[in-house]
C-alpha cells in the first residue's frame, strides 16, 4: 500500500469513533449498524452484545463493509473511506484487554458510569481487517476515490 494513502486512511480513522457498519443477516440482506471503534493502525476493534444480530451474523459470514465520514457543510469537502472487511472474534484475553482500552481511551471525556467492564461472556470484540479501501475525497473532484488494496 502505497505511504501517501496509507497515512490518508490512518487520519481518517484517528478523526473518528463512529463507523456504520454492514454485515449479512440470514436472509441475505445487508445490516447496517453504527458501532463505536478504536483502530490500532488499519486494523479496527469493535465490541457488541454476544446475543446481539451482528454478533450472530458475523458467527455465520465473517464479510463486513463499513464507512467512516463526517457531514461537512460543503459539499466539495466530503471526504471519507468505505471498507471491506474480514472480521474475527477476539478470543485472545490479552488482545481482549487490548481492545477494551482502546475503546475506552476514544472517549477521554466520558463521566463515569459507574458500570464494571464488561465480561466475555457478556459481550463480543470483533477484529476487523481491511481486504480493500475506498478513499473518497471530493477536494479532488465530485465523487473522486481511490481503491486501495490491502
Amino acid at each position: 500500500m502505497d505511504e501517501m494513502f496509507r497515512r490518508k486512511i490512518l487520519r481518517l480513522l484517528d478523526q473518528h469513533r463512529t463507523t456504520r457498519i454492514a454485515t449479512v443477516r440470514p436472509d441475505g440482506w445487508p445490516q447496517v449498524t453504527t458501532v463505536g471503534y478504536a483502530n490500532d493502525g488499519l486494523v479496527i476493534y469493535f465490541l457488541c452484545g454476544a446475543d446481539s444480530q451482528k454478533a450472530a451474523n458475523l458467527a455465520r459470514d465473517d464479510r463486513v463493509s463499513l464507512t467512516v465520514d463526517d457531514d461537512p457543510a460543503q459539499v466539495m469537502d466530503i471526504a471519507g473511506l468505505s471498507m471491506a472487511a474480514r472480521a474475527k472474534l477476539v478470543t485472545d484475553p490479552a488482545e481482549f484487554e487490548k481492545a477494551l482500552r482502546l475503546l475506552i481511551s476514544r472517549y477521554p471525556n466520558q463521566k463515569s458510569l459507574d458500570l464494571p467492564m464488561p465480561k466475555t461472556s457478556e459481550v463480543c470484540v470483533f477484529r476487523l481487517t481491511p481486504t480493500i479501501v475506498s478513499l473518497l475525497d471530493y477536494s479532488r473532484g465530485f465523487g473522486h476515490t481511490d481503491l486501495i488494496a490491502c
